[in-house]
Formats: structure tokens, sequence, C-alpha cells
């Protein structure tokens, strides 16, 4: 089976309270992949994910169901390389700082963790086709393999 690494704007596009039309559309999507997609992934997060969604930034209608939806899911460990491997994407300039928390950690577990996937719906840092070249090649230099970064629009197995 594939793994997936379940980033922060996953859950929180799930629960959005907000009312645009691309936020609407963002969450049916999510809500779609969750149900009928997820069940084919191991899934997996990090305490970077659960810290984030317990933020007092998020309300309370979001934050309560996003983090009612990691439970059962396989924590991942932040390790002394996954840090390390955070501090090298921030030392780089390919993600923004700083390493120890936010964009580069979430991409640092997934990597160092040799996720399959990294589910974002963050297209600034994260799945951003300009970032993916040299992305790949600091990956490489770590004898390491970049995720497929991909929303949950682009996320399917059939």
């Amino acid at each position: 089976m594939s793994s997936a690494y379940l980033e922060t704007s996953f859950f929180s596009e799930c629960c959005t309270v907000r009312t645009t039309e691309i936020a609407r559309g963002r969450r049916a999507t999510s809500l779609e992949w969750w149900r009928n997609h997820a069940p084919k992934f191991d899934r997996y997060i990090s305490a970077e994910v659960v810290r984030e969604l317990s933020s007092p930034d998020f309300p309370a209608a979001v934050r309560d169901p996003a983090l009612a939806m990691l439970k059962g899911l396989t924590l991942l460990p932040t390790t002394e390389d996954v840090v390390a491997f955070a501090e090298l994407l921030v030392a780089e300039r390919v993600m923004p700082g700083p390493a120890n928390e936010g964009d580069a950690l979430h991409l640092a577990i997934a990597i160092v963790h040799r996720l399959d996937y990294l589910v974002t719906w963050n297209q600034r840092h994260l799945a951003n086709p300009n970032k993916r070249t040299h992305l790949t090649i600091i990956a490489a230099r770590a004898r390491l393999r970049l995720p497929e970064i991909v929303t949950p629009n682009l996320m399917r197995l059939e």
C-alpha cells in the first residue's frame, strides 16, 4: 500500500467554515478524497500537524473537527535527521524558516520517512511545481527521494 503524509492544510480545508467558492470546492474535494480514496493509503501525520491544528488561531469550529480527523492516524517522529533535513531545506532557500516548524518540517518528515506522497493544499511552498527540481536535487544529494507532492484533487489510486 502506498504511504501518504497528510499536511495541516488538508485537514483545515476539510473542516473550513469559509464560504467562498474556492473554499467550498476545496472542502468538497478534500472530503471526497478522505471518504473514497484515503483508505487506499497508509496515512501519516506528525506532531507538527497536531501543533498547528491545535492553535487558538484556528476557530474552534475548524480546530475541533480537524483534530478529531487525526484519530487513528500514525504519528511519525520528528527525529534529529528530520530536523537536520529541514534545516538544509531552509539553508538552500527552497523552504521558509524556521526549520523546526512549518513547511520545512512537514516536507522533511515526508522525505526522511520515505513516504510516497505528501497531500497538501499549500501551493505556495509545498505543491509548487517551480520548486520540484530544486527539491529533487536536494533530496537526491542526501540519497533520499522526494515524495509526490499533490493536492487532494490529484491524489487518486484506482
